[in-house]
């Protein structure tokens, strides 16, 4: 079927009125996204999104944020940690040191460092004695607290461990002292006896409270018996 255009379809303009006809032709106005700025196409950025790459299109704000030291970010006090380490050597209340700041305001680096420095002092050439010594800290730790938890005492397990590693300081502390007077056994007997009472005595005046009653030496023992254990770790009895 063929299309015959008739007069109708057609203008004829005389070429009078030609020659005052004038203008011009403009095309659309065309703009290119090149993926320069996601945020303006929305039909990118919904695709990212529900394809889970929504990260893509986050932009870190590195600037605005403030760079801490590096202490700071590990939360370590060194104050706070050389204050605990006088509390646990002095530990006579005549002295006025707060003693109570090492169970109330418990960390973690200020014992570790004295775990790990016994036991580098106990070491003897055998480093399998540094892990033991830390599992025996961490079990023993484990088991004053939860005798102390079953006698009726409030004390976390934050609390004890940090305890029970500050308290082992007296141990380092006759270490250099055993190896000056090792041949003489009745003195280093005695020396050993006084750093355990130490070492004893500072962990359980933080630990055992009021609260115990006539349940403290049920606490007090095992105590003993843990730092026994781990001045033997150090003389290898």
């Amino acid at each position: 079927m063929q299309f015959s255009p008739t007069n109708e379809d057609f203008t004829f303009v005389s070429s009078t009125e030609a020659e005052e006809l004038s203008g011009t032709i403009s095309g659309p106005d065309v703009k290119l996204n090149m993926g320069s700025d996601s945020s303006k196409d929305p039909y990118a950025t919904t695709f990212l999104r529900q394809r889970g790459y929504g990260w893509l299109l986050e932009v870190d704000e590195d600037d605005s944020e403030e760079t801490r030291p590096l202490l700071e970010e590990l939360d370590i006090d060194l104050k706070d940690i050389y204050y605990k380490i006088r509390c646990v050597l002095m530990p006579m209340p005549s002295l006025g040191y707060n003693r109570q700041v090492v169970r109330d305001n418990p960390d973690f680096w200020g014992p570790l460092a004295v775990v790990l420095l016994f036991s580098m002092i106990s070491i003897y050439g055998q480093f399998r004695v540094v892990s033991w010594i830390i599992t025996i800290w961490i079990f023993g730790s484990l088991t004053i607290f939860l005798l102390a938890r079953v006698l009726g005492g409030e004390v976390s397990y934050g609390q004890v461990l940090g305890v029970i590693g500050y308290s082992l300081l007296p141990l380092i502390v006759i270490a250099p002292v055993l190896l000056v007077i090792g041949g003489f056994d009745v003195v280093s007997t005695l020396i050993k006896l006084f750093g355990v009472f130490w070492a004893a005595y500072s962990a359980a005046s933080l630990l055992v409270g009021d609260e115990f009653k006539t349940k403290k030496p049920l606490l007090i023992y095992p105590i003993f018996l843990l730092y026994i254990y781990f001045l033997s770790l150090y003389t290898g009895v």
